[in-house]
């Protein structure tokens, strides 16, 4: 199987139907840390107003990928634009147009839930009255309008992802990146997050995040990118990374050559007698 397959039959398109500019492109992207590669000479274009997953298997490169399309990791080789601007060239026109949810949020924890949104929307440069009103919305739409003046080191898991994605959101960007946005996210924070982006892409956004959870992507994504081993191995629309494929589970085994494993012999003392 070659490492990287092109299924849409050209990246500036979305399944050859579109020709709308593409929300990010990357070109030849490198990145080494010491002798290991963790991103191998990638290209890929994203489709604008798409629910995009990135999707690997752990160690596939995902994180240091997103970290470099966002501006936070310099590559060691390539280019890389986010709505026809550079990121590395003209960073403050492309950190306009972003929103940002990184995996290991840090957040500013001695602050409440509504004084770290009223912190971000001035450090954008909306008008007082603007960010108040967004962050009221915000609050109350997320459900943390009970919890907004409680101090942000006392949120749980599923609090602090749901307030990094208000912060993210708040300056209405058109390309949203995600890490990992429902890692260790109860359910009910997962379908109130889940409903805020369906909504945020029917608006004509973009949405970009990575998960290794195959069910979680093939339920919420229209276009799908696959890594391994710093290498995209398929990209395209849903349908067309599952191909033949019962569900994108067992088309991404196939594309990452991860078979079934005969864990039979090398266990066979557990589970018994004891």
């Amino acid at each position: 199987m070659p490492e990287q397959t092109d299924i849409t039959g050209g990246a500036s398109t979305a399944g050859g139907a579109s020709t709308a500019p593409p929300a990010v492109r990357v070109q030849g992207l490198w990145k080494r840390f010491g002798d290991q590669v963790a991103v191998s000479g990638i290209d890929l274009e994203l489709p604008a107003g798409k629910f995009i997953g990135l999707v690997g298997p752990n160690g596939a490169g995902k994180t240091t990928t997103l970290s470099m399309v966002t501006g936070l990791l310099r590559p060691d080789m390539g280019s890389i634009e986010v709505g026809g601007h550079d990121v590395w060239r003209d960073p403050v026109a492309v950190k306009a147009r972003i929103g940002v949810l990184p995996e290991g949020l840090r957040l500013f924890e001695r602050l409440s839930g509504r004084e770290l949104l009223a912190y971000t929307g001035r450090l954008r440069g909306l008008p007082g009255v603007e960010v108040d009103k967004r962050t009221t919305q915000l609050l109350d739409v997320l459900d943390l309008a009970g919890a907004q003046h409680k101090l942000v080191v006392d949120y749980s898991t599923g609090m602090r992802k749901k307030i990094g994605l208000a912060a993210a959101l708040l300056h209405n960007p058109e390309v949203l990146f995600l890490d990992e946005p429902f890692e260790g996210v109860d359910p009910v924070s997962a379908q109130t997050i889940r409903g805020v982006l369906e909504r945020y892409t029917r608006s004509g956004a973009t949405v970009v995040f990575s998960s290794h959870v195959m069910e979680l992507v093939e339920s919420l994504c229209d276009w799908v990118a696959v890594m391994a081993a710093g290498r995209i191995r398929a990209r395209g629309t849903l349908a067309e990374v599952r191909g033949d494929a019962p569900s994108l589970q067992d088309a991404f085994l196939e594309l990452v050559g991860a078979g079934a494993r005969d864990t039979g012999q090398s266990l066979d003392w557990l589970g018994g007698a004891r």
